[in-house]
């Protein structure tokens, strides 16, 4: 029987890869007369996977990439006024309202009246903690936890410092490489309900499917009549 259940926030609770692909063709426009759109694209993931383990996940390590980039794709030609914009275009992500999915504002607060509820991310912590107190959802769940880096050994420690069985636990995420493989790799239930754009850092092959505690749902209203077949 699941008594816990985790929740992704990120384009599980709310929208937010949608502002990072907004941002990216403004960052093209802005280096269009330096080079083809796909050779930005290919060379900023680069950078960003290359930094991942300085800065981690979020706004911050995106824009910091961005700039680097920029600075190599043209070999140093970048005016300030561009390095400007682009730091403008980090400030316009920050700066974006929370968004909620479909579901998320009635669905939560349900669940929270018949089970223990972990909100579980990762990324900037200062960024995250801003769109968590902006959702209204906060109150709803009995911790928090942001981290940064999710997967087994993170879990592990998360569930272990609740005191919470993973065989009692549900994890809720877009991810399967975030929020799906890693709880299921620790005996848990995992929903995947993928975000209509996904980061290409958080793409998988294939869904586990022959997983027994593996389940797909479209939106989160299909979540509370699921959770008993876990």
């Amino acid at each position: 029987m699941i008594r816990t259940i985790g929740f992704d926030a990120d384009d599980t609770l709310w929208h937010n890869e949608n502002i990072f692909d907004r941002a990216q063709e403004r960052y093209r426009r802005l280096l269009e007369k330096y080079h083809p759109a796909a050779e930005v694209n290919v060379a900023l993931f680069a950078t960003e996977m290359r930094n991942l383990r300085l800065y981690g996940y979020g706004i911050k390590g995106f824009m910091l990439s961005a700039t680097e980039t920029a600075i190599e794709l043209t070999k140093g030609e970048i005016s300030a006024a561009e390095i400007r914009e682009i730091l403008r275009l980090g400030q316009d992500m920050i700066a974006h309202p929370v968004e909620l999915l479909p579901d998320a504002a009635a669905v939560v607060p349900a669940l929270a009246k018949d089970y223990r509820l972990l909100l579980i991310t990762k990324g900037d912590l200062r960024d995250q903690e801003r769109k968590i107190a902006a959702s209204g959802l906060a109150a709803h769940f009995h911790a928090i936890e942001i981290l940064s880096e999710k997967d087994d050994a993170a879990y592990a420690r998360v569930l272990q410092r609740h005191g919470v069985d993973p065989k009692e636990f549900a994890m809720v995420g877009n991810s399967l490489k975030s929020d799906i493989l890693p709880i299921l790799a620790l005996g848990g239930a995992g929903v995947h309900m993928p975000y209509h754009l996904t980061w290409q850092h958080e793409r998988v092959e294939e869904a586990p499917r022959h997983q027994p505690r593996f389940r797909h749902i479209e939106r989160l209203a299909e979540l509370p009549p699921l959770l008993p077949t876990l």
